[in-house]
């Protein structure tokens, strides 16, 4: 008995601990946009890959600044190389013909050395610098075009939610009147006043109308799951979304936002075609400056010492300083054509850059008219959905009616229930396309 009041204590606090672990987000749309620009992966990847680029300028900037290196040598020879002389260079007397080894050197060296190093011009630095800045430009451009493309995914995924949440309520409410529907006919057929088909008819439509809702609920989790993907939080974590489908659709329809101006120079993704196009001059640059000369100095300080026993820590043992200053230019004569072909290649990519800004111009020209024309067919769609959702109510009604006095049968009724429940769909459709086609819209004009 003691054992299972452990046990039910144990389960009972880790229940608790479990639900108090548990994080509950609630959002409005533009709290998820706003959770998500900070929070999305990507988002937090490209934050990454900015910071990165600005570690990258300051490495490029740091070629151009002094460069001060050390070095620590010690050399312990145990076998010194010989050097072979005539004999009678060091006695006259010795045969001419006589060869003698010498070995120079000591048995141990230190040497100590300090350098300063200074780039004094290079073509290739200074357009190296103005590239790091360009590469700066393009990773924050990418940024820019990651947080309106999670912005639109995102609005996308929190109306696919609701669309899936309002389906299922729709759905539910829909099978509940067809229950009560088909347990009045069963009770009207077992008094022998209709046929059995009439009751089977209904049974059909209310099995497919289970297997629908059903369906939708699977795809309300994933829909949910998705969305919390891009907010980026757990997938075990609870959500709640506060706006609603309607509401949320009734603050979308604009008429204004149609009358906005176009400027495809405005753009994230004309400034990211031109940012190619710079890197591309750049790179044309770069070639260009390998034929200019280039010019650096460096001084070098330090101490030796040699010895033929390892006493060179002793504080008596004698070091010796050196010193010298030297300047180096470097100067290309001659490639036999090879950077005049690199310079022509970089020239044809540059060309090829500008064309491709200008196809970049004309597609976004072309795909902010079909974004303008996709979102004002889509605010007439759904005042178009909503009359077909008010007579397809009407007529289904009318057709409950008839039935339940006998002037119709139920495939009469059923099928009015299915042009309900089509209706329906599409009315729920056409609210999400409005959301949907202007969250386009909108990361276009802005």
């Amino acid at each position: 008995m003691k054992q299972k009041l452990t046990a039910l204590c144990f389960f009972i606090a880790t229940t608790l601990f479990a639900q108090e672990a548990k994080i509950s987000y609630s959002f409005t749309l533009e709290q998820a946009i706003e959770h998500a620009v900070k929070n999305n992966y990507s988002m937090i990847n490209a934050d990454r890959d900015v910071e990165a680029a600005k570690k990258k300028k300051w490495e490029t900037t740091t070629m151009g600044l002094p460069q001060i290196n050390g070095s620590v040598n010690y050399q312990n020879t145990f076998e010194f190389t010989k050097q072979g002389a005539a004999a009678n260079a060091f006695n006259p007397a010795a045969n001419p013909n006589d060869i003698v080894l010498l070995a120079f050197g000591t048995k141990h060296v230190a040497i100590g050395n300090l350098t300063l190093s200074q780039l004094i011009f290079d073509g290739s630095y200074l357009v190296g610098l103005q590239s790091a800045k360009t590469y700066l430009q393009i990773s924050e451009n990418a940024k820019i075009k990651t947080a309106q493309e999670i912005k639109e995914i995102v609005i996308n995924s929190y109306g696919n939610v609701l669309l899936a949440d309002e389906s299922v309520k729709i759905l539910e409410n829909n099978k509940k009147i067809l229950e009560k529907t088909l347990a009045d006919t069963k009770e009207i057929f077992k008094n022998g006043l209709i046929e059995e088909e009439n009751v089977e008819q209904l049974q059909i439509t209310l099995a497919s109308l289970t297997s629908s809702l059903e369906n939708v609920k699977r795809q309300k989790r994933i829909a949910v799951d998705v969305l919390k993907l891009l907010l980026g939080i757990d997938l075990m974590e609870e959500l709640v979304l506060i706006d609603q489908l309607n509401t949320l659709t009734q603050n979308n329809i604009d008429l204004v936002l149609l009358k906005k101006e176009f400027e495809a120079k405005n753009t994230i993704d004309y400034q990211i075609g031109k940012n190619i196009e710079k890197s591309k001059e750049l790179l044309l640059k770069l070639e260009k400056s390998k034929a200019l000369p280039s010019l650096a100095a460096q001084f070098n300080f330090g101490y030796n010492s040699f010895a033929n026993q390892f006493d060179l820590a002793n504080g008596s043992q004698k070091w010796n300083n050196f010193s010298n200053v030297g300047v180096g230019l470097n100067v290309p004569v001659f490639s036999s054509l090879g950077r005049s072909s690199r310079t022509q290649q970089a020239k044809i990519a540059l060309e090829q850059a500008k064309t491709s800004v200008t196809e970049t111009e004309q597609k976004l020209k072309l795909q902010f008219a079909k974004a303008k024309s996709d979102y004002e067919f889509s605010i007439e769609q759904l005042a178009t959905s909503k009359n077909n959702l008010n007579l397809a109510e009407r007529i289904e009604s009318k057709n409950q009616i008839k039935f339940k006095e006998g002037l119709a049968g139920s495939f009469d009724l059923s099928e009015a229930q299915r042009q309900l429940y089509s209706a329906q769909q599409s009315y729920l459709q056409a609210m999400l396309d409005v959301i949907n086609k202007r969250a386009t819209l909108e990361k276009l004009v802005n």
